[in-house]
Order: structure tokens, then C-alpha cells, then sequence
């Protein structure tokens, strides 16, 4: 019987920011300040302010900015920087740039490599294979995107995907069925893949 699908919410703050969108962000001092603030792990008002010197009243115009831009979330009153945006950013400059035509999927297992090559061109996927079996070679290669032991938010996670297919919520909970990703508490980590390592328990948060 399949599983129930899973309930979490789609990530709603529009498609991930580009290169030169990430630029203009940063381009106001304020706004790299508060950056640099919830980088050193910052994460109310008060705590932004003081890591960055500035008052309240900047401080809240430079969040509103980069929470409406999709950078920052905002849940009740505490701020995340959506660190892995600015290697979405740089993934998607280096995957714009021209280069000679290579098999991007040389390297897979035969069997998955004609799987791959039918279902993703140019590092993103043409459609999500509706037979169990070729989903699940392509389900390998999308938890290839996460790291093994890191913890991911389910904006995170939702970011990642959202560079490779539109429907996001999908592949999500395909990742979760199929043992690939493991959830809790609206955070994920890599549970299964290729090089599968010892976290089929949720890891330990850092003292």
C-alpha cells in the first residue's frame, strides 16, 4: 500500500534568485551588513542589530527587502538566510556558460545512464518518469544534490529541487517514500543514496 503523501508545505516565495538579482540585493550596505549578521547566526532583531551596528528602523527595512526577495525567511520574529541560494546562483551561472557537448551522464551504471539521458538534459529534468523503476534511478541521482549528515529546511530542500523540475512538492515526497531523505520536525537529511552513510537516525544537533 503506498504511503501517505507527505503534508509539508511547497516552498511559495517564487522561483530561486539569480546571480544578478543576488548582486542588486547585496549592492546596499545595510542589506550586506544584516547578511553578515545572520551568517555569524543572528536570528532576532535585537541580536541583527547589535552583530551589525546598525539601528532598529535599518535593520527592519533591510529584512523586509530580503525577506520579499525570497533571501531571508521569517518565522515568528526569528531570520534564516537561505545560504544555499548563492550556490544555486553559481551553479546556474556555470551552467549557462557554453561548453563542448559531453555525456553528462557517462559516468552512471549503463542501466541508469539511458534511464538519465531519457529524463535529464542539461542538469534538469524533462518530466518525472511515471514507471517505479526509472524513478527511482532518477530519485538516485536528484539526492546526489544533498549532503550526507547536513540537515536541510524544507525551504532548503524545496530550493534545490526547484532548480532541476517546477514541481518540487512532487519529487519532495518521492525522496521521502523511497527512503532517500528522511523528515522531522520540517527539517531532512540524506537517509539513502549511492554512498549511504550511518543516518538512518536523525543526527544529533552540534553542542
Amino acid at each position: 500500500m503506498p504511503r501517505p503523501p507527505d503534508p509539508g508545505p511547497t516552498f511559495d516565495g517564487g522561483p530561486p534568485l539569480d546571480a544578478g538579482e543576488l548582486v542588486g540585493l547585496l549592492a546596499d550596505d545595510d542589506r550586506r551588513k544584516v547578511v553578515a549578521a545572520l551568517v555569524l547566526g543572528a536570528s532576532s532583531r535585537a541580536e541583527i542589530a547589535a552583530a551589525a551596528g546598525l539601528d532598529l528602523r535599518q535593520v527592519v527595512k533591510a529584512l523586509n527587502r530580503l525577506v520579499s526577495a525570497g533571501l531571508v525567511l521569517e518565522e515568528r520574529e526569528e531570520y534564516l538566510l537561505l545560504e544555499a541560494a548563492f550556490a544555486f546562483a553559481a551553479r546556474a551561472v556555470a551552467a549557462a556558460r557554453p561548453r563542448p557537448e559531453l555525456d553528462e551522464h557517462g559516468n552512471a551504471p549503463p542501466d541508469e545512464a539511458r534511464v538519465l539521458r531519457a529524463f535529464v538534459r542539461d542538469g534538469r529534468l524533462t518530466s518525472i518518469p511515471s514507471s517505479w523503476g526509472k524513478r527511482r534511478v532518477v530519485l538516485e541521482w536528484l539526492a546526489q544534490r544533498f549532503e550526507p549528515g547536513r540537515r536541510y529546511s524544507e525551504a532548503e530542500v524545496n530550493l534545490s529541487l526547484m532548480q532541476v523540475h517546477p514541481d518540487n512538492a512532487a519529487l519532495r515526497r518521492y525522496l521521502v517514500d523511497d527512503g532517500f531523505l528522511s523528515r522531522d520536525h520540517g527539517e531532512y537529511w540524506r537517509s539513502g543514496g549511492r554512498v549511504e552513510p550511518d543516518t538512518t537516525e536523525a543526527p544529533e544537533e552540534p553542542s
